[in-house]
């Protein structure tokens, strides 16, 4: 989350509110004004808070327009009324709401089934806030369990844990790396490689290796990693050299479609050095956010001395968590949805939506003014940038202008070694149709005519520019 600071003295304004939206007496209303920096003296009528916060949040972007986010923004009523119902169930208390424990069981288990672990029954794993939470937990996990087998020199001040990823990671690694004082070892993009080279990670590796992070769709452009070509690699490492080096998946995205829509890739616990995977229930697990999952293969990958167990809300309970308290409703509505859709049903929905993603992506190529990275064939999700002769305008100008449409499309460039490169990100989810895509084509092609005329691009500090935060 971003952090805040305190109000400037010129935005000391109180709010204030249509005298007409009160209880009885629209006089009294027209001399309400409740601070916002501070607690008022008194309460106000619910539906003229109600009101006062309503209208400030009409400002917002339409989420459903929002092109930049991975995170579902549209479920079914009978989903909305379940998390209704359980938003006041704490998902810690689980001795006190056995059944939301059961069901947040039940949903480890199916995704055990759908990950092909050896034995669904002996793996492990817990929901979570979202995927940086569960890629926190696994990072814990690699890093504890190469502790013990380094017992003998570790810790030691010359001794610093690393773990190996393509530079294309989401920030949460990096997060952990530095929160667990964790060596982060990244491998360069190249060329029109833009995720991790099998090789190169390899070549990262050492003693003091906890593991290497694959990626099973890169937020950069909606790539996949390839999570059995890396495993083949740390093969051939230990055939060598002894080194026996973990994988996590980080599957937030993927993880949640390829089961389905891509069968015969072979990317989860069917490769033994595959230690545990994470994803984002929110995301292509199509639930309202914040709810995540991260699994390991079996209890030996998940070090006991990580577990703690506590009694003190009436029954002994292990947990393995960042975070304590946090609403059950999430979990209840992963379990509803894999419920309400089976595997038939999520094959459906996820292969919608990759349709869409690349019949849009189809429709861009067609205007001659984009290049294209990916064509949505692996997530449903698209980057591309400007073709070479397009010097009038970039892709930042295109994101801006997008945005008086209502539309939010990232514009953001590349990380090392492929700074040179800014790009237009486009992630189609479920409930953005056919009809919104053929929406969003129109209103770039109306656009783009303005654009062509311009002198030159109008974007001077892209680091200002960028749309790209997560």
């Amino acid at each position: 989350m971003p952090l805040h600071k305190g109000p400037e003295k010129s935005d000391e304004r109180p709010m204030s509110f249509n005298p007409f939206f009160g209880e009885a007496n629209p006089v009294s209303g027209m001399t309400q004004a409740p601070p916002k920096h501070r607690l008022s003296d008194g309460p106000l009528p619910p539906s003229t808070a109600y009101q006062l916060v309503h209208d400030e949040l009409m400002l917002d972007g339409n989420a459903r327009l929002n092109l930049a986010t991975f995170v579902t923004t549209w479920m079914e009523p009978q989903a909305g009324v379940l998390m209704a119902e359980c938003e006041d169930k704490n998902m810690i208390d689980k001795d006190e709401y056995p059944r939301t424990a059961e069901l947040e069981k039940r949903c480890v288990a199916m995704l055990a089934d759908l990950w092909n672990a050896p034995d669904a029954g002996a793996a492990v794993g817990c929901s979570t806030t979202g995927s940086s939470e569960a890629c926190m937990l696994a990072g814990l996990a690699l890093k504890r369990r190469w502790a013990q087998r380094n017992a003998d020199r570790y810790p030691a001040r010359d001794v610093r844990p690393n773990l190996v990823m393509g530079i294309n990671v989401q920030v949460c690694w990096e997060k952990f790396c530095n929160f667990w004082e964790v060596e982060m070892r990244q491998v360069p993009l190249e060329g029109d490689r833009y995720h991790l080279d099998p090789a190169a990670a390899a070549e990262l590796c050492d003693e003091n290796t906890i593991g290497v992070v694959g990626i099973l769709g890169s937020t950069f452009d909606g790539s996949y990693e390839p999570i059995a070509e890396l495993c083949a690699a740390l093969d051939a490492l230990q055939e060598r050299t002894g080194l026996d080096i973990p994988v996590h998946v980080d599957g937030a995205s993927g993880a949640m479609i390829a089961p389905f829509l891509d069968e015969d890739l072979v990317w989860d616990f069917r490769l033994p050095r595959v230690a545990s995977i994470n994803t984002s229930g929110h995301k292509y697990g199509l639930v309202y956010p914040g709810v995540g999952w991260a699994l390991w293969r079996d209890s030996a990958a998940l070090p006991e001395e990580l577990v703690f167990r506590v009694n003190y809300l009436g029954g002994n309970m292990p947990t393995f968590a960042l975070n304590f308290s946090r609403p059950g409703a999430q979990v209840v509505a992963q379990y509803y949805t894999f419920l309400r859709l089976g595997r038939e049903g999520f094959r459906a929905v996820q292969q919608t939506t990759r349709n869409v993603a690349r019949s849009l992506a189809e429709r861009v190529a067609a205007l001659g003014d984009f290049h294209l990275l990916t064509r949505g064939d692996e997530l449903p999700v698209f980057a591309f940038t400007t073709a070479p002769e397009v010097t009038a305008y970039d892709v930042f100008d295109v994101s801006r202008r997008m945005r008086e449409h209502g539309w939010l499309v990232p514009a953001y460039t590349f990380p090392p070694n492929r700074e040179d490169l800014s790009v237009l990100r486009v992630v189609c989810r479920n409930g953005f149709s056919t009809d919104l895509a053929e929406l969003f084509i129109e209103d770039l092609c109306r656009l783009l005519p303005e654009l062509r005329r311009q002198a030159r691009p109008l974007t001077h500090d892209k680091d200002a520019a960028t749309g790209f935060h997560h």
